[in-house]
């Protein structure tokens, strides 16, 4: 399926569909320090902020597997360091979509002119997510203890990973 997955830059006509990706994501609390019943307007705020570059995946067709944003991790002299989100639907999760994203999102990132790439808060409990970044090439670079009351797991440390584009 990784080859024939089509990214591009979102539009608004892709809202609904980016929203019926996020929403079972952020209800479930796994994943995202998002608070649970955030707002379909809200979150969608959140994911399309101004400042963010935001894209979606798809199979060839009208349906979105999966979105992601880069924005800049800091302002001012710290800006030249971008951090991103993803989103897989449900449906498409373990047929290289993440994968798929992070592939682009690391050449996108490179082509905007950051310097580098960090996720500020990978789940502990987030195994997938951390062994995908770590084949990518990125690195721990600091944890947060008990960052993170989640749902079932209990309070869970937080990763920093960074790499270098």
């Amino acid at each position: 399926m990784r080859s024939q997955i089509e990214i591009r830059p979102a539009c608004r006509a892709d809202h609904s569909q980016i929203w019926a990706i996020l929403k079972p994501i952020f209800r479930a609390g796994e994943t995202y320090a998002i608070e649970p019943t955030i707002s379909k307007d809200a979150a969608l705020a959140y994911w399309a902020a101004p400042q963010n570059h935001v894209f979606v995946a798809s199979e060839g067709g009208d349906s979105i597997l999966g979105t992601y944003y880069v924005k800049p991790n800091g302002r001012g002299f710290a800006d030249h360091i971008c951090n991103c989100g993803y989103a897989v639907a449900v449906n498409a999760q373990s047929k290289g979509v993440a994968r798929a994203m992070l592939e682009q999102s690391l050449a996108q990132a490179k082509d905007i002119g950051f310097l580098a790439m960090q996720f500020n808060f990978v789940l502990e409990s987030n195994a997938r997510a951390i062994t995908t970044w770590e084949r990518a090439g990125f690195e721990t670079i600091g944890r947060i203890p008990k960052a993170y009351r989640h749902p079932s797991a209990g309070l869970v440390d937080a990763r920093i990973m960074h790499k270098d584009l």
